[in-house]
């Protein structure tokens, strides 16, 4: 006796049920079964059950063999040997619902419409483009349809064939016992077609090498390494999809003068003994490209700093500027004259000569004081 179950049973429907009805059945239970979605653990062996009793009850000659002599008609009667005369279940399915779920690793899946490859370009910038932006034209090379042959990789006048191994499924299917191993065809590599009379252009590859030449627009404030997306500017989709996306990568240039930490600009700014002492009124560069008058208090100290408000980078997203800080280092002359040897040595007996020693200070020590961390 059969330890199958019955077909109706399996698939919830009466003997009397319609080729409408046995279909409406199959549909339900075949998404709710399908091994990919279903969180039962019977789910594939319950799949195929439902395939198989799809596969004879939708088959009027299969049908009625069954009907007359049960589950022994699908061994010895009608042409049927065993389920080794059965189609894949994956296959029924897929002929009602255009998909594989998971099955994506199919060869057939490789000749649906793919996104394209997203691009990377490295563009190398002047430390000012960084701080106020730019607007640059650059070539991008990147894989495009061949244009001879409409990308079908065939010698225009000649078509692609149905690849013979595969029979255009894109798929080679090796049938062991109760399974059903399936894997890309090698020799069209899942395309379901191979080209007799390459393309001379893309020689049959579908896809030629372009240059494509881009505007692009670098807005104030961006870094070393900051990205740019332009959609849709990279590989073109396959098969109709839709095309990848470019993505400049911005390298700024290191400036002779300037140094940049965050939003801030950095400037080391040398200056003499007596200006430090005494104070003074001096003019330094900013990134703007002009000179801006800078007050020296009198006293100041090497590694002090002064900060001038607003001359720094602009913000990225918001209104308003960073700062530049200015770092003053006090030079000591060591080229005098007589005249100045002797007004420092009358100077130098005034002055007090208690030595107190003081921490040596690196550059960053200074900038974090200046940022108050």
């Amino acid at each position: 006796m059969s330890s199958k179950r019955d077909y109706y049973e399996v698939l919830g429907v009466n003997r009397a049920a319609n080729a409408d009805e046995i279909k409406r059945a199959y549909r339900q239970l075949a998404r709710k079964y399908h091994p990919d979605v279903s969180e039962d653990s019977n789910a594939e062996a319950r799949f195929k059950e439902i395939n198989e009793a799809y596969e004879v009850l939708s088959d009027q000659q299969k049908r009625a063999t069954y009907d007359r002599f049960g589950h022994a008609g699908t061994q010895t009667f009608g042409g049927f040997e065993g389920f080794g005369g059965f189609r894949d279940p994956f296959e029924i399915f897929e002929e009602f619902f255009g998909t594989s779920f998971g099955m994506g690793a199919r060869g057939r899946t490789r000749r649906g419409p793919r996104r394209g490859a997203d691009l990377r370009y490295d563009l190398e910038i002047q430390f000012e483009e960084a701080v106020f932006g730019a607007e640059k034209e650059i070539d991008v090379p990147r894989q495009q349809t061949c244009p001879r042959c409409q990308g079908n990789g065939a010698e225009p006048g000649t078509s692609p064939i149905r690849c013979p191994d595969c029979n255009g499924t894109g798929e080679i299917r090796r049938q062991t016992g109760f399974f059903v191993n399936i894997g890309i065809c090698p020799r069209c590599q899942g395309e379901g077609e191979v080209v007799t009379t390459p393309c001379t252009e893309c020689r049959g590859r579908k896809r030629v090498a372009e240059t494509r030449r881009l505007s692009l627009k670098i807005p104030a404030g961006v870094d070393d390494g900051t990205q740019i997306r332009l959609a849709g500017e990279g590989e073109e989709g396959i098969n109709g999809g839709p095309p990848g996306n470019l993505y400049v990568v911005l390298r700024a240039r290191p400036h002779r003068f300037f140094r940049r930490l965050d939003r801030n600009i950095h400037l080391e700014l040398a200056i003499n003994v007596a200006q430090a002492a005494l104070g003074d009124e001096v003019e330094v560069p900013t990134v703007d490209g002009d000179l801006e008058n800078l007050t020296i208090p009198a006293g100041i100290q090497t590694g002090e700093t002064i900060r001038m408000r607003g001359k720094g980078v602009p913000y990225l997203r918001r209104e308003g500027r960073g700062d530049q800080i200015v770092t003053i280092q006090v030079l000591t002359p060591t080229n005098l004259n007589e005249a100045q040897r002797e007004m420092l040595m009358e100077l130098g007996k005034t002055l007090d000569k208690e030595v107190v020693p003081q921490r040596e200070r690196s550059f960053f020590d200074r900038v974090r004081e200046a940022l108050g961390v």
